[in-house]
């Protein structure tokens, strides 16, 4: 029989955790409670923004704070699979030589890694990457490699199109969340970014933070405690079961949005895996919340980071994916009434 966990002083690690990546970057609470949900709900997180809004900085941040290994790679058109798995090189005898690759140098203790600007790499790239989200394995030098407590961040410059490739719905389905950074609006926090010297030094800023402040060797058995005392009444049930139907068919549903023929609205999305994932995070949730119930307030909170980049539209409406979809799942919240 597994141990039990003290689930109360976890969740006070796990805000102590929140308080921490608030800490090196301003004006995103809202940001970082998804990502702590998403990392202590074990889902991968792909972050989404213009140039220079913090991403890079708040995932260093996660990993410093969750210790064990970390990798990270650059996307590049040139990207291959071969690049995360080994090295050649000429060594000091001038012969021809191989080591680990960034993936691999760590082994079972790789906590966090981290692709930068993903949609640069080739498709050959995304297709590792998608096993190694989905099964948390690859195959190198005649053996699997597994990494059971692995975390994939990954980000997305989504200002540049040109030698970039779209990440395939197959990979997009696998990270748990999607979240978009932006810079603050607000005035203080605004001159906070341009002229407090410690936001000039992402090293320096990332470095203070606690290595290992949350055992990223412990998460697994937590979240699956967790995941299996925060209960859902039966009412809760069929309101997310609701949701779903109607995301599935909005038309049905007499869901109309300006300017849209619902009727070729869709092309796909709300899986199965999708919406069992949205309730993985809304448990998630209500635990931080320090409830062990769920409420339909924990699913609206995780709705549109869970469920935004699993709608997939049909034709011309993909291209304005970005306005459309918020639409919809807004659309579709306000259409089924909570219990």
């Amino acid at each position: 029989m597994e141990k039990q966990m003290d689930l109360a002083a976890w969740r006070e690690g796990a805000l102590a955790f929140e308080q921490a990546l608030n800490s090196v970057v301003v004006g995103m609470p809202e940001q970082v409670r998804a990502l702590t949900i998403a990392i202590f709900s074990r889902g991968h997180v792909l972050l989404e923004g213009d140039v220079g809004v913090g991403k890079t900085t708040l995932l260093r941040a996660a990993a410093q704070l969750l210790g064990g290994g970390y990798q990270r790679i650059e996307g590049a058109i040139d990207l291959m699979p071969s690049d995360f798995l080994y090295h050649a090189y000429i060594n000091e005898q001038g012969q021809a030589a191989v080591k680990p690759g960034p993936l691999l140098q760590h082994e079972e203790a790789l906590s966090v890694f981290f692709f930068n600007e993903i949609n640069r790499a080739r498709p050959q790239a995304h297709a590792l990457f998608l096993r190694l989200m989905a099964e948390r394995s690859v195959n190198a030098f005649n053996r699997e490699y597994h990494f059971p407590h692995l975390t994939v961040f990954a980000d997305r410059n989504r200002l540049e199109r040109e030698e970039t490739f779209e990440i395939p719905a197959a990979a997009r389905d696998r990270f748990l969340m999607e979240i978009s950074v932006k810079a603050p609006d607000a005035r203080e926090l605004q001159r906070a970014l341009m002229f407090d010297t410690r936001f000039y030094d992402v090293d320096a800023l990332v470095g203070q933070l606690p290595s290992g402040l949350t055992p990223y060797d412990q998460l697994n058995a937590l979240a699956t405690q967790v995941q299996s005392t925060v209960r859902a009444e039966m009412a809760l049930q069929e309101y997310a079961v609701e949701l779903w139907r109607v995301l599935k068919d909005p038309l049905a549903a007499g869901i109309s949005l300006p300017e849209v023929d619902m009727s070729r609205l869709l092309a796909g999305g709300a899986s199965p895996r999708g919406m069992a994932m949205l309730m993985r995070s809304a448990r998630t949730r209500a635990w931080l919340e320090g409830r062990d119930y769920l409420t339909p307030d924990d699913i609206r909170a995780v709705w549109p980071y869970v469920v935004t980049h699993r709608v997939f539209l049909s034709g011309a409406y993909a291209l304005q994916h970005e306005r459309i979809a918020p639409q919809l799942l807004q659309a579709v919240l306000d259409k089924v009434s909570a219990p």
